[in-house]
C-alpha cells in the first residue's frame, strides 16, 4: 500500500508558511539571529519565529494567555497543512504530533511569577503537558478519530510521520496529519548550554571547525493519505513516503555511538523498506546539528551505507537552527520542496571538510536537479535514530 503526501504546513524563523519558507531557502537566507536572554545573562544565536504570541493567537482566534506558544505554532502549521480538506464519515482521520518540551513557555511564566512572590496561577501548568498541544490542534481541526503524541527528543516528528504511515498501512486510518512542534525556551537553551554544545556564533554543520548547535523554534505538519483517501479527496499528490525506520543504539544519554550503529541501521532498513538500493538515493537532508559528535557519526553512517559513493547532502539547520521535535517534519517538508522544485538546498556557513571523513556537503543552491529519492534523517537523544525516504511520484 502506498502512502502519499498531499498537504504541508510550516512555520519557522525563515517563513510563516510554505511559500515564504521556499523563498528563503532559494535565496540562502538564514533565520538565525542573536537574541538577548536577560534571565540567563547572555545573548544566544537562535532561530525565532517572527510572530508574537498575540499575533499567533489572533490568527487562530485564541486568547494568547490561555494557550502555549508551542500550541499556537502547531495550530498555525497544521491549519495550513489541512487547508480546504473536509471531514468525511467514510474516511478514518487522525493526528500524530511530536514535541520535546511541550508548553514549557507557560511553565517558565509560572516559575517567574512564583519566584518573584506573586500569587501562583496554576492554570499555566496545564499547558505544559506534551499531549495538550496535540489535543489543541485536534480540537481546532475537529479531528477525533485518532489523537496521539510522540516525544522521542529530536526524532519526535519523524517518528510521528512513521507512525502515521504505519497506521495507514495497517488499515487503522485512511489519512493522518503528522508532524511536530517546539518553541524556544530558556530551559532548553540552558540545557544545551550545560552540555557545552551551544554555539555562540552561526552554526556550521559538517565543518571541521564546528562548535555546536543553534536552537530554533517552529512547527511542521504533513498530510498523509492512503490511495483510497487520495482518490476520494482528490488532493494533489506532492510526493510519496516510500520508506522509514527507527532504531536505538542506547549508547549514551545524549551522544550517538562512535561507530554510528544506530544511524546506520536506521538508514539501511529505511532503504530496504522503500525497496531501494543505496545508489538510488539522490540527496540526503541530514540531521546535521553542528555538534562535534553528531556530524562526525552521521558522516560515518553515510560511509557505512554508501561507501565511496555518498550522495549529495546538506543540513538545513544552518537556515532554521535546530527546532528539536519539529526538525524531522520540517526537513521532510524541505525534501518535498526539493523534489517538486528540482532544487537542492545548501549547507550554509560551510568552509572545511571534517578531517576524519572528508565528506563535503552542498554549499550553494543547486537547481534543475532530477530528484527521485531523498533520505531525511532525524536523530534524538538516547540514540533514537529515524530515517525517512521521500520519493517522487512517477510522471
Amino acid at each position: 500500500m502506498k502512502v502519499f503526501i498531499t498537504g504541508m504546513g510550516v512555520v519557522s524563523s525563515i517563513g510563516n508558511n510554505v511559500s515564504e519558507t521556499l523563498t528563503s531557502l532559494l535565496n540562502e537566507k538564514t533565520g538565525l539571529k542573536k537574541k538577548s536572554y536577560p534571565d540567563l545573562n547572555a545573548d544566544f544565536m537562535v532561530g525565532e519565529v517572527n510572530l508574537s504570541d498575540k499575533e499567533l493567537a489572533t490568527q487562530s482566534n485564541f486568547d494568547d494567555a490561555k494557550i502555549s506558544r508551542s500550541s499556537l505554532l502547531g495550530i498555525k502549521a497544521a491549519t495550513e497543512c489541512w487547508g480546504e480538506n473536509k471531514h468525511d464519515s467514510k474516511l478514518k482521520t487522525g493526528i500524530v504530533s511530536g514535541t520535546s518540551v511541550g508548553g514549557m513557555d507557560r511553565s517558565e511564566m509560572f516559575f517567574r511569577e512564583v519566584s518573584k512572590g506573586h500569587s501562583a496561577d496554576y492554570q499555566k501548568l496545564i499547558y505544559h503537558d506534551s499531549g495538550n498541544i496535540t489535543e489543541r490542534i485536534a480540537d481546532k481541526l475537529e479531528i477525533t478519530g485518532y489523537v496521539n503524541t510522540i516525544s522521542t527528543a529530536c526524532s519526535s516528528s519523524s517518528n510521528a510521520i512513521m507512525h502515521g504511515a504505519r497506521l495507514i498501512k495497517a488499515g487503522k486510518l485512511d489519512r493522518v496529519l503528522v508532524g511536530g512542534v517546539d518553541a524556544l525556551s530558556e530551559f532548553t537553551i540552558s540545557g544545551f548550554k550545560s552540555l557545552m554544545i551551544y554555539n555562540e556564533n552561526w552554526i556550521s554543520p559538517f565543518d571541521e571547525n564546528r562548535q555546536g548547535l543553534n536552537l530554533g523554534e517552529g512547527a511542521g505538519f504533513l498530510l498523509l493519505e492512503s490511495e483510497k483517501s487520495q482518490k476520494r479527496t482528490g488532493n494533489k499528490v506532492l510526493a510519496q513516503l516510500s520508506g522509514y525506520n527507527n532504531s536505538s543504539d542506547a549508547y549514551h544519554q545524549t551522544a550517538t555511538s562512535p561507530n554510528a550503529k544506530g544511524a546506520t541501521i536506521a538508514i539501511e532498513i529505511a532503504l530496504k523498506n522503500a525497496g531501494l538500493k543505496p545508489s538510488q538515493i539522490d540527496y540526503i537532508n541530514a540531521h546535521g546539528t553542528g555538534t562535534k559528535n553528531n556530524d562526525l557519526t552521521e558522516s560515518i553512517a553515510f560511509k557505512n551505507v554508501f561507501g565511496s559513493q555518498v550522495p549529495a547532502f546538506s543540513s538545513t539547520k544552518s537556515y532554521t537552527g535546530h527546532t528539536l521535535a519539529a526538525s524531522g517534519a520540517i526537513v521532510t517538508i524541505f525534501s518535498v520542496l526539493s523534489i517538486n522544485h528540482k532544487v537542492l538546498f545548501p549547507n550554509l556557513n560551510y568552509k572545511k571538510a571534517i578531517e576524519e571523513t572528508g565528506l563535503i556537503p552542498i554549499s550553494k543552491v543547486e537547481k534543475n536537479k532530477n530528484i527521485k529519492h531523498i533520505l531525511s534523517n532525524a536523530f534524538g537523544f538516547g540514540g533514537n535514530c529515524t530515517s525517512l525516504v521521500i520519493s517522487k511520484i512517477k510522471d
